[in-house]
């Protein structure tokens, strides 16, 4: 099974998503020679990735589960969707992203995973963890000037908060339309007080 582990969003997340994506993706397709070049993603699809596994052999996933359950139980936390920017840069684009700002219990609760699922034989991931949301995928990295323009005229949109009160071990599935996502098992969080936030703001340029 080719798994990873996730938080999910609420559908009110996923609908304010829908809505600023096909404003961007409007604005892609009426102005940019590149159009066809970015690859969008499905908003009902859009979660934060925790650690992805790749493909867990069916005798392990007993394993894989009861060490997500001794994570359980962990600081439940506020997170805030807000901010947009490109990775690496504006002017060579790989990743269109919306950003998040969360507390010191997310970045916990990532530490947690990767070492938990390192006892597994499952490599630690070695770049820094950066939360945010995959908007689109661009082929070649080529300036985007319609999305820039846009963006700064919905650089103080907010798109909403919740709380993270469980994440969730995902089955993905790929076919020629895409990846399709199925929940396997949850893993609740026990109340907390808020704490000092992470998280990517905007990009600069």
């Amino acid at each position: 099974m080719r798994a990873f582990v996730a938080i999910d969003f609420p559908d009110a997340i996923h609908a304010a998503l829908a809505d600023q994506q096909a404003a961007f993706r409007a604005a892609c397709q009426a102005q940019s020679r590149y159009a066809d070049e970015i690859r969008w993603t499905r908003p009902e699809g859009i979660h934060l990735t925790l650690k992805f596994l790749g493909q867990v052999p069916e005798d392990r996933l007993k394993l894989v589960s009861e060490a997500l359950e001794l994570l359980g139980g962990f600081e439940r936390f506020w997170v805030e969707v807000k901010g947009f920017g490109f990775f690496p840069n504006p002017r060579r684009p790989r990743v269109f992203w919306v950003g998040l700002e969360a507390p010191a219990a997310l970045l916990k609760l990532v530490t947690g995973l990767e070492t938990a699922m390192e006892g597994l034989g499952f490599p630690r991931e070695q770049r820094a963890f950066t939360p945010h949301l995959t908007l689109a995928r661009f082929k070649s990295p080529h300036s985007q000037p319609a999305l820039e323009a846009l963006l700064k005229e919905r650089k103080a949109i907010e798109l909403g908060r919740f709380e993270v009160a469980e994440f969730y071990l995902f089955e993905s599935r790929l076919s020629p339309a895409g990846a399709t996502y199925r929940k396997v098992a949850r893993f609740p969080g026990r109340p907390a007080a808020e704490q000092t936030s992470i998280g990517v703001s905007p990009s600069k340029g």
